[in-house]
Formats: C-alpha cells, structure tokens, sequence
C-alpha cells in the first residue's frame, strides 16, 4: 500500500463559483412572505388603500383644510352637492301690487264652473319672495292662494294654504317664506260671498336663489358700503361640494369630522378586547384542565348576555338620559362582550402548540409559564388574531352606526356616519345626498375590512401556499 503525503496545500480553500454563490431564491421571513401575497391580491391591497385614505380623511384633512363643523349657512338649507353657487342680491322692501275693481257674477254663471285667468309672476320669482298676479273672477269676494311641491290633482290636493287676500279688489299676492330652489306649483282660487269656491288656477314656478341685502350685510358677503349699487346683481357664495344638510351644515365637514367617531370606535373598541381574549385564551388553554373548563364557563356566560339590553343598563347606571351622547357606554359593551369570541379562537390554537415539540423542548429546558405562552405561543396565533381584528372592526363600526342610527349611540351635536343616516332618512325623498354620503361611507369602510381580512386569512394561512 502506497502512502500519500498531506500538505499544507491540501488545506486551501476550493475557488469559489459564482453561479453556486448565488441564490435562485432569496430568504424571506414568514411576515415578509405573506406581505408579498397580500400585495399580490388586488382586492386585499386596494381595500388598504381604501382604509389608508378614510383614516386621512377623517384624521388628517381636518388638520390642513379650512372644515367648519358646526357654522351655519342659512341660504343654503339642504342644498344638493355643487361645484359652485350663486346667489341673487334683493330688497326685502314689502310689495304694493295692482287693485283692481269687482266684477259682478251674471245671474246665469255657475261661479264653481268658473276659474281665475291670468295667474302669472309680476317679477322674477326667487328664494326671498314669489310674487302673483291674476285677472278678477266676475262674483269674487276674496281669493286662496296655496303652494304644492307636486302637481294638483284635483281640488282637495292644493297643498299648503298660503292665506286669502285682505280685500276683494286685490289681484296679488306675495309668498315670503324662504322658499328653495326647487319647482313649487302655486294655485288661487276665487271665493263668492255665499262660501262657494271656483275651480283653480295654477303656476308652475322654480325660483332663483337669492340672498336679502341685509342677510349677505351681516353674514359678511359684501360690504355696507356697496349694498345699495349691489341690489339685483349676483355674487357667489361659498362652496358645497357634498351638499349640505337641513340645518344649513356643511356635508363634507361633517363626513370628515363623523367619520373620526365612526372610526374611532371601530378601532379602539376591537384593539381592546382582542388584546383581552389573546390573554385570557392563551392563559386557558395552557393551562387546561378544571381552570379551562372554569373559565371557558364564564366566557359563555358573557357570550349569551343580550348586548342591547346589557348597553341599555350601562347607560341607566351611568346617568346618560335619552338623547345624550352614549359613545363611553358604546365602548364598554362593545368590550365587555366581544373579547370571549377572540378568546376560544386563541384558547383554541394554544391547544394544538402545547403539544408541538418546539413547546415540550422549551418546557424541558425549565422554561417558565409566562415566557412559553407570550415567546412561543401567543407569536404563533398572531396570524389568526390578525384576520379576527379585521373581521371585528367593521362589525364595531356597524354597530356604532347602528346604535346612533336608532338614537342610542352618538348624539347631537357630536357627529358620526350612523348618526348622520339617521337625520338623513327623515329627508331622504326630497334630499337623497343626507343619507347617500353617510351610508356610503359605511358601506366602503365594512367591505374594505372584509376584504383585507380575506386577503389577511390567504396571506397568513400556510395551506394556502400552494394555491397561489
């Protein structure tokens, strides 16, 4: 047998190859590669993008924009959204219109056949006043004037009455009840001395907006000084882009500012109780045994309390009477019976990793109880916790909107979405826009959450992998 002599030379390191230096795939951790799933999920992304600009709008465009909350704009009551709207500029001086002489009914007429003629406007009809004009009906005393927001349909469908003219030769009159820029139908009808009534007339008007000279003197829109040249010309009055609501409030600054309360409670609500039921169900089921059966007990109990009648007694116990603002009780129902639910999910992952090995080998390295459940466990349900917070935040913000929507959540002059729905739908045949906005509000927040935790629950679940 030969023997081979050992050198130093065969102790040198091999030349390196690039192409086996070189990583087909670089190393990702389980955070960053459920990142690039959720970026690969169009629904998932775009859904935080959606929350991404909510919370801007709520939180951080009141910083930087000129949003009023609670400033009035009296001439705009319940306008429609608009780029831009101009107002006529009007005396408020009291109208002298025409008299004309009585005419005597022939013996022959039928006064209940008969009709006024000539009902027109005697000037251009805006929000300040509506001035009529009309020709005498032979055998009138007196005559009615009445207002509808739809057509009549017959005699017992006139609408609002207006009042009766003070003489028998007056020909006019004036409706000065700061109308809106919406079409009205305006009817007259003539009245004998026997109490019989002729057919009626109507008119079909849409009056201008405007603004009286002292109004737009007082609220700032032009100066003392120039008001008299200023009677009859037009001047713009400040932007709306969402509309505002019935008490002259500004859409858009109530959105941004409800929008903070509505999200605030969404929020912070679900942030509280997860953390509860992480602590309290990995607590129980590391423990096991008589103490998680104990324990699990109570949290059924808590789950079978009714939460409407359980918030009703948090309120009665606080001293908040009907109609105040109930967001602090809001909070502690929502938390005082939600955190079980979180609870028996967590309890129930715990349950699978105590008998993981990584756990028994912890444990035979004298590891303490404290440091398995918050080092090993609790790390390894995070996943699972996070899909249940993006689920229970929307059913938070649908509870709040809920609750003020029934008027046992946020109340006056605090705003949110729920409470905003709920002024809206008093008004919503004639001014949609008080109810659309909020409600579309909600509705985008809850569908962003849902498909977030969706794409949450693909990205973090490990069988998912292959799928995609």
């Amino acid at each position: 047998m030969t023997q081979q002599l050992i050198t130093a030379d065969d102790f040198l390191p091999l030349p390196k190859q690039a192409a086996a230096e070189q990583l087909v795939r670089p190393s990702l951790s389980y955070w960053q590669d459920a990142w690039q799933r959720v970026q690969r999920n169009r629904r998932a992304l775009w859904s935080l993008y959606l929350i991404v600009f909510l919370l801007s709008f709520s939180f951080i465009l009141p910083l930087f924009a000129p949003l009023d909350l609670i400033k009035q704009d009296l001439t705009q009551i319940s306008q429609a959204p608009s780029l831009s709207r101009s107002s006529l500029i009007v005396a408020t001086l009291p109208w002298q219109g025409k008299y004309a002489e009585v005419i005597a009914a022939e013996s022959s007429s039928d006064f209940s056949q008969g009709r006024v003629l000539g009902l027109e406007l005697a000037q251009l009809a805006h929000t300040e006043s509506v001035r009529l004009i009309w020709q005498p009906l032979p055998g009138a005393s007196y005559y009615q004037v009445y207002r509808h927001i739809l057509k009549p349909s017959g005699m017992t469908d006139l609408g609002l009455p207006l009042g009766d003219t003070e003489q028998p030769q007056q020909m006019f009159y004036e409706d000065r009840l700061k109308l809106k820029t919406n079409s009205y139908y305006y009817s007259v009808v003539a009245v004998n001395p026997l109490g019989q009534t002729s057919f009626y007339s109507t008119l079909k008007v849409t009056p201008q907006h405007a603004t009286s000279v002292t109004d737009a003197v007082s609220r700032g829109l032009i100066d003392a000084a120039q008001a008299p040249s200023l009677i009859g010309a037009e001047i713009q009055l400040k932007q709306h882009l969402l509309g505002t609501d019935q008490l002259g409030r500004d859409m858009l600054s109530r959105l941004a500012y409800g929008g903070q309360t509505s999200l605030f409670i969404g929020l912070v609500a679900p942030f509280i109780f997860v953390a509860i039921g992480i602590v309290y169900g990995g607590l129980s089921g590391y423990l096991g045994g008589r103490i998680d059966e104990v324990m699990m007990r109570f949290a059924d109990f808590i789950i079978a309390l009714p939460f409407l009648l359980f918030m009703i007694l948090i309120r009665v116990a606080m001293g908040i009477g009907s109609g105040e603002s109930g967001i602090v009780p809001m909070l502690v129902a929502l938390v005082a019976l939600s955190w079980p639910s979180v609870a028996r999910l967590v309890r129930g992952q715990v349950l699978q990793l105590r008998e993981q090995p990584f756990v028994e080998a912890a444990q035979l390295m004298g590891a303490k109880p404290h440091y398995l459940i918050f080092r090993h466990m609790l790390p390894n349900v995070m996943g699972v916790v996070l899909v249940s917070l993006t689920f229970a935040i929307p059913s938070a913000i649908f509870t709040e909107a809920f609750l003020s929507f029934i008027g046992m959540g946020v109340a006056a002059p605090t705003p949110s979405w729920g409470a905003m729905c709920n002024d809206g739908v008093k008004s919503f045949l004639s001014h949609p826009h008080e109810l659309l906005f909020p409600a579309l509000f909600i509705s985008a927040t809850v569908l962003a959450f849902n498909l977030l935790g969706d794409g949450l629950r693909d990205a973090l679940d490990a069988k998912m992998k292959g799928s995609h």
